[in-house]
């Protein structure tokens, strides 16, 4: 099939949006390729359908497992065959999907960057038949990026496992020294970039100070017509502001990491279907959800960096109709950004300390626990050890960072069961067991595939469609796993914690100060932008947005700062006389702002501004190196 067929066949569109084509047929040449799609801009299509056009497994490399799950799940609705070896699976389930994509007809296998290190998984990619690999969320190997994980940097070495084959790197958001770097560290042979503009001219940036911005965000959900997303920091206000609206008749839920992936699941859906209007989430919600018709996105807390706001703002107005993405600040907002950055970084005598707890606390000997999962409940760390749950969580972080670490925030994994027996043991185990056949037929019934990977199940369907009790149904089930007929592996409970290296001693802990330090002054400098972004008065929020990512613009006409310079916007006969003084002043010298206005002392310093501004948006003047004004020359 032409990549035109597979497009229609299985997403049911006839032509592919801006940049796609360019960058499936980049990646179709054997050319290792950068595509840098904004929030909602496909980056997904970009490497399914050119693997579909190939032969051979396409490995995708994220960090995200909510992600992973989710883009699995999505293809297997497609009937495309899909998989992913993340932290917190068993040596068991990995070995058996390793195996199918080499054996069997796994096309898509998606792997945490971590993954790439151990000795199975090189094992076993020397042995596959790949098309190319996927660097998704590739902002991470840079450490200019506004959220660098060491681990990515392991990834140019799978070059060498794998001579030849491609590498097709996705972001959403890259500064230009994160796009030089991201290619660097890749080894792309020669540098190609494809970036769609970051420019939303459908989507309206709003920041306004406010005191009361509940009542404010009350009245902007009544005004807005269509679904929302009101982003918070914490998991406790999520409930909190969804209560507010439902008492005040709006229909509202809220969302959080800590929810169970069932309740998760039903919250998206039911959101994605329109029965709930306004979701009020933690930035845990978004990721992987492809929701077109948003009219409206409002942040009631400041986000840690430009990076982070732009994506999360940019999942408003995805179907290209008009969009509001709103922030809500005061003064005490940007009191506690700064107030939780200078708490973000731990001494390296605490991250010691932590390390040695967390490792007593899981009962981890010295030099032992590499790659291995353990559940680990924060909460209970953090009461036992009578700790600040700020200190733990920011240096599990930064620990994780340093590649000491996998936390999985979230309970990720679900119900698991594989059937170990063959056909025929199976079968005649059933025979010889019928209070458990009913039980094992179900099994066989409801769930595809069962013989030869490990799949998902849900307790309580194979209760109902059984018409068993659940408790006998637990039952079976743990005595089939008992006698080795399948592998069954309940759904995990709590947080879990992966230790990617062996335990050290925490007096062997190594973090790098320079490093630290250079790390710790890229964070302070992206909330300096964030912060500067919410209080700017003076420049268009799109033109401040696009300048942050290395892109020109011009003022938006519809930001809060563009409708409030439209009130003082001077008459058409006032600058035709203040521009030709302007020309004249400049027709033979330069000058800076402060002298110019000087010069023209006849005229307002406000008017004379906005004349420039004007000016500088028709490249009728511009500045020089010297941030001196002069008259512009192509």
């Amino acid at each position: 099939m032409t990549i035109h067929e597979i497009l229609f066949k299985y997403w049911k569109h006839s032509a592919f949006r801006s940049l796609q084509e360019d960058i499936i047929h980049s990646i179709l040449q054997g050319k290792d390729t950068l595509g840098i799609l904004p929030t909602g801009g496909g980056k997904s299509v970009c490497f399914q359908v050119p693997a579909l056009a190939t032969e051979g497994v396409c490995i995708v490399i994220t960090p995200l497992i909510a992600l992973m799950k989710d883009q699995v799940e999505n293809l297997k609705k497609k009937d495309i065959s899909a998989a992913a070896i993340f932290s917190g699976m068993t040596y068991s389930e990995i070995d058996t999907t390793l195996d199918n994509c080499r054996f069997g007809n796994i096309k898509f296998l998606y792997v945490s960057p971590e993954r790439l290190k151990t000795e199975l998984f090189i094992e076993r990619l020397r042995r596959m038949n790949i098309c190319f690999f996927v660097v998704d969320e590739a902002h991470c190997i840079s450490q200019w990026g506004y959220d660098f994980r060491p681990s990515y940097l392991d990834i140019k070495d799978v070059r060498e496992i794998q001579p030849g084959k491609p590498i097709l790197a996705l972001t959403a958001t890259a500064t230009p020294q994160v796009v030089v770097d991201i290619q660097k560290k890749l080894d792309f042979t020669i540098e190609n970039v494809f970036k769609k503009s970051f420019e939303r001219k459908n989507l309206v940036y709003y920041s306004v100070e406010e005191t009361n911005k509940l009542q404010r965000l009350l009245a902007i959900c009544g005004k807005m017509k269509g679904t929302g997303i009101v982003y918070v920091r914490n998991r406790k206000r999520t409930q909190e502001v969804a209560e507010f609206l439902k008492t005040n008749k709006m229909t509202a839920d809220f969302y959080h990491a800590g929810l169970d992936a069932k309740e998760r699941d039903q919250k998206q859906l039911s959101w994605k279907n329109d029965e709930t209007r306004i979701i009020v989430c933690t930035n845990a919600f978004g990721m992987g959800i492809d929701k077109p018709n948003v009219r409206f996105v409002v942040h009631l807390d400041l986000p840690d960096s430009i990076e982070a706001y732009y994506q999360e703002a940019g999942r408003g107005g995805r179907d290209e109709q008009w969009a509001h993405a709103i922030l809500l600040f005061d003064n005490a907002d940007i009191a506690q950004l700064q107030e939780n950055f200078s708490n973000s970084y731990p001494t390296v005598e605490q991250l010691k300390i932590i390390y040695q707890a967390i490792s007593n606390f899981l009962q981890i000997p010295i030099g032992s626990g590499e790659q291995v999962t353990f559940d680990f409940d924060v909460e209970r760390f953090i009461k036992q050890y009578k700790l600040s749950a700020m200190l733990v969580l920011n240096s599990i972080q930064i620990l994780e960072q340093e590649g000491y670490f996998i936390f999985n925030k979230d309970k990720l994994l679900p119900t698991r069961i594989k059937i170990l027996a063959n056909n025929m043991e199976y079968y005649n185990f059933e025979v010889k067991n019928p209070k458990l056949e009913n039980t094992m037929k179900t099994i066989l019934r409801t769930y595809k595939d069962v013989f030869e990977s490990y799949v998902k199940i849900n307790e309580y369907d194979i209760a109902r469609n059984a018409k068993k009790p659940i408790e006998a149904v637990l039952s079976d089930l743990k005595l089939l796993h008992q006698l080795q007929i399948i592998e069954y592996l309940p759904q995990s409970k709590t947080t879990q914690l992966t230790f990617v290296t062996a335990r050290v001693d925490n007096r062997n802990i190594y973090i790098n100060p320079e490093t630290y330090l250079w790390r710790k002054n890229q964070s302070d400098s992206r909330i300096k932008a964030m912060i500067h972004y919410t209080s700017n008065k003076e420049k268009c929020r799109s033109v401040m947005l696009l300048d942050y990512f290395g892109e020109a613009g011009k003022n938006c006409r519809y930001c809060d700062v563009c409708v409030e310079k439209n009130k003082r916007e001077i008459s058409k006969d006032e600058y035709q006389l203040i521009k030709t003084e302007i020309l004249k002043a400049l027709e033979n010298s330069t000058y800076t702002l402060v002298a110019l206005s000087e010069h023209l002392s006849d005229f307002s310093n406000t008017r004379i501004n906005e004349c420039i501004d004007l000016m500088l948006d028709e490249n009728l003047i511009c500045y020089n190196a010297q941030m001196m004004l002069k008259i512009y020359t192509s």
